[in-house]
């Protein structure tokens, strides 16, 4: 093994104290133009006229944005501000007092290590925003350790233009101009998985689950973590009751964003709430979350909604990237927890074509599989070019700081916690499309969890791949019986892999060395 990487020395050399911003976020309990905390009913009251209420009574709202702004956010450690952004950071700060506003403080996280009190301001005018991000986390006490002012409507204003700037240091975000309520979210979200790297751990876009397997008489617990992009099946996977019969079953931590600690511990982050993709959700493939997205309690984002209430999932001229906000009470798969006590495997889901439906990897190629974050293009995060490949470190487009030592980092995570990796494809083998469903992906955890698949390693694919899996057929998913020239197309990928890790100038060569 090599040595562990003493990563993250960069964080004290390159801090830039802003001493440009002057002015400070209102205080709440003092400020006469806020309402400080209110109830749901309030906040729900106050967005009654941007609300359509369906036909189980819930709310359902439509923003202006459908995804998050990627290509206008910046933060202070990875880019430079211009004087524009900063002036832009100081006239939002001076217009508070033009603003009737809504402040909510809620708690991501509950692990004493990785617990912060966050707090938002939006305007009152926009208060379905906070009624939805305020369903997401628990209430919190104390003074606040990330804020964030969004300003719905900046980009309406004249000379003015959508940018999300943030402070980690500080712990402030500015979202100026956008009216999605995954900016608020992530807001919070991208500074707790900071924080978790600044001490030793690593902030990971992931989900983690529990599965309970009997084994010669006695229950053993199987610690489960997803990493994938939003719409590639995390939500699906994670939050699966796997179809196990009593005493066995399964049950959802975390369905977002986690911490890794050095100790492999999985934190989790929000701890009231799932905040899911709905498009096509299906309830006989997807019945847990079908009936907590359907409960009264749920709020609906850019869902076809029809004036008489009717719901349709299906339906995505509006967008693909419809939203509901659930809570994990009403989550019959949700466990009362939200922190893994240790991991056991951790799963890279994939929609590549070119990969089979599963392969077990070395912590090299773990290291590879995280650096590489390949997926598809989602409408989460760019609805012009969903469905086109994509790659994302980590798949995790929430990063601040240099990528190749995230990479560095979660190789001596799971080194050191001796921590099973897997590949798994939620999307196709070959040009001819051969499907691997839910059904197929669960088999797939559930054989895992068992210790029940027997793997052999793979010239072709230079790859552990399964030899048998209970109630799953991978013979039927083998990449080289889908093609015609299938070593050709891997020797492209392979020289295309390698040549996208070599921009990461800190990642280790051995890593580099085991592209697969």
């Amino acid at each position: 093994m090599r040595p562990a990487h003493d990563s993250f020395q960069y964080m004290s050399s390159q801090r830039v104290e802003p001493s440009r911003l002057e002015d400070e976020f209102p205080d709440p309990e003092q400020a006469d133009n806020v309402v400080y905390d209110p109830t749901f009913e309030e906040l729900r009251e106050f967005a009654s006229h941007d609300e359509t209420t369906t036909e189980y009574g819930n709310a359902s709202y439509i923003s202006d944005q459908k995804s998050r702004s990627a290509d206008q956010t910046k933060n202070l450690i990875d880019d430079d501000f211009s004087d524009e952004d900063w002036a832009a950071i100081e006239d939002a700060l001076d217009s508070t007092d033009d603003y009737e506003f809504v402040c909510l403080d809620r708690q991501v996280g509950r692990h004493p290590e990785t617990s912060f009190v966050c707090r938002l301001f939006v305007p009152k005018e926009y208060a379905r925003i906070a009624l939805s991000w305020g369903k997401l986390l628990q209430p919190a006490d104390g003074e606040p350790d990330f804020q964030t002012l969004q300003l719905p409507e900046w980009d309406e204003q004249e000379n003015q233009r959508r940018r999300i700037r943030v402070l980690p240091d500080e712990g402030l975000t500015f979202v100026l101009g956008s009216d999605y309520t995954g900016e608020a979210k992530k807001s919070f979200l991208r500074l707790f998985m900071l924080r978790a790297k600044e001490m030793g751990g690593l902030g990971i876009h992931a989900g983690s689950k529990r599965v309970h397997i009997e084994q010669d008489g006695d229950i053993e617990t199987v610690g489960q973590a997803f990493l994938g992009l939003s719409a590639t099946g995390k939500s699906t996977l994670t939050g699966h009751q796997c179809w196990l019969d009593e005493p066995e079953g399964a049950e959802m931590l975390q369905d977002d964003v986690c911490a890794l600690l050095p100790d492999g511990q999985i934190t989790g982050s929000e701890g009231n709430g799932l905040y899911i993709k709905t498009d096509g959700l299906d309830e006989s493939e997807q019945p847990a979350l079908h009936d907590a997205a359907t409960h009264e309690s749920a709020v609906f984002e850019n869902v076809s909604v029809f004036e008489d209430g009717t719901v349709d999932f299906d339906d995505t001229e509006l967008t693909t990237n419809g939203r509901a906000v659930i809570l994990r009470e009403h989550l019959d798969t949700a466990s009362e927890d939200i922190d893994l006590e240790g991991v056991d495997q951790i799963f890279f889901i994939t929609r590549n074509p070119l990969m089979p439906a599963v392969a077990r990897l070395s912590p090299e190629q773990a290291a590879v599989a995280f650096m590489l974050g390949e997926s598809i293009q989602t409408s989460a995060g760019d609805p012009d070019a969903a469905g086109e490949s994509i790659r994302v470190v980590g798949t995790n487009p929430f990063i601040v700081g240099p990528e190749g030592e995230e990479g560095n980092r979660f190789y001596d995570l799971v080194s050191d916690n001796d921590v099973e990796c897997f590949v798994i494809n939620t999307g196709y083998v070959g040009p001819a499309k051969a499907d691997i469903g839910v059904r197929e992906s669960v088999n797939i955890l559930v054989g895992a969890a068992r210790g029940e698949i027997e793997w052999e390693h793979d010239d072709v694919l230079d790859l552990e791949l399964p030899q048998s899996i209970p109630g799953f057929d991978p013979e039927a998913f083998y990449p080289p019986s889908h093609y015609e020239d299938y070593e050709t197309e891997l020797d492209a990928m392979r020289a295309e892999r390698r040549e996208y890790l070599d921009q990461f100038e800190t990642l280790a060569e051995d890593i580099r060395d085991a592209v697969y």
